[in-house]
């Protein structure tokens, strides 16, 4: 996703205070990083656009960037720009990468899939910024339930970049893999996610999708999925029936 600072994003530049201005740039940049604004993986506008929008010069621009390259914080990659590399430190839980409907197979759990929706719409914008889409694209949304014997046992909702997917949204997902027909279909390599996980209240449509009551807690889960080449492909917001599902991590120490 790319930055697109608008004025409350733009730090407050002081001319008249001992802290250079490189300095004070880097220091805004690190505290949208701190503060989780500008994730893993979001791309900051080009060091010209930074620049122009910034009033100052290319050079400062660089200064600053560079510095945060230094700390680690940023990477650049030749051709396609300058990335957030990390955001705060914490405990990562090292998984093979796969779907739930992976999970459910190799476990021998029998699932069935109603797609609730399955149309091209244009995204919110966190989700198009998410998968870094200019403005006016189009993403396939893909809502499914997915059920057990016992009921309902998680809402998915995905996003996925249709620049890379053509005629996607002619897919019959009552039976297809997501992952399946990306890396099958369409020939995709799909490497990498970051999948973050919280318990919430379930909203009245979460509630009435799993059969819990308004305000039972569920778990959460976002990801974002990223090819070979590190573009975002896909983004998924999942809720998860607790009392019928339980996610469990096998860990080995290193």
């Amino acid at each position: 996703m790319s930055a697109t600072p608008n004025e409350a994003d733009r730090p407050d530049i002081k001319r008249d205070v001992p802290m250079a201005i490189h300095a004070q740039i880097s220091e805004h940049i690190r505290s949208r990083i701190a503060m989780g604004e500008w994730p893993a993986h979001y791309r900051l506008k080009s060091e010209p656009e930074l620049a122009q929008e910034l009033g100052v010069s290319r050079g400062t621009v660089r200064r600053a960037l560079a510095t945060l390259i230094e700390e680690g914080l940023l990477r650049q990659v030749r051709g396609r720009g300058t990335f957030v590399t990390s955001t705060t430190i914490e405990p990562a839980i090292a998984q093979k990468l796969t779907t739930l409907s992976e999970d459910f197979a190799h476990q021998g759990v029998v699932t069935s899939t109603d797609v609730l929706r399955c149309s091209l719409i244009e995204p919110p914008r966190p989700v198009a910024a998410l998968l870094d889409i200019v403005p006016g694209a189009t993403v396939l949304e893909l809502v499914r339930l997915r059920r057990t014997d016992e009921g309902p046992v998680a809402l998915l909702y995905n996003y996925v970049r249709t620049d890379v997917t053509p005629g996607i949204e002619r897919v019959d997902f009552t039976g297809a893999s997501l992952f399946g027909v990306l890396e099958g279909t369409y020939g995709l390599k799909i490497a990498t996610a970051r999948r973050t996980f919280s318990a919430e209240p379930a909203a009245r449509d979460v509630a009435d999708a799993l059969e819990l009551t308004p305000g039972a807690p569920v778990q959460y889960l976002q990801q974002v999925t990223y090819l070979a080449d590190d573009r975002p492909v896909e983004y998924s917001d999942v809720w998860i029936h607790s009392g019928r599902l339980h996610v469990t991590s096998l860990l080995s120490r290193r």
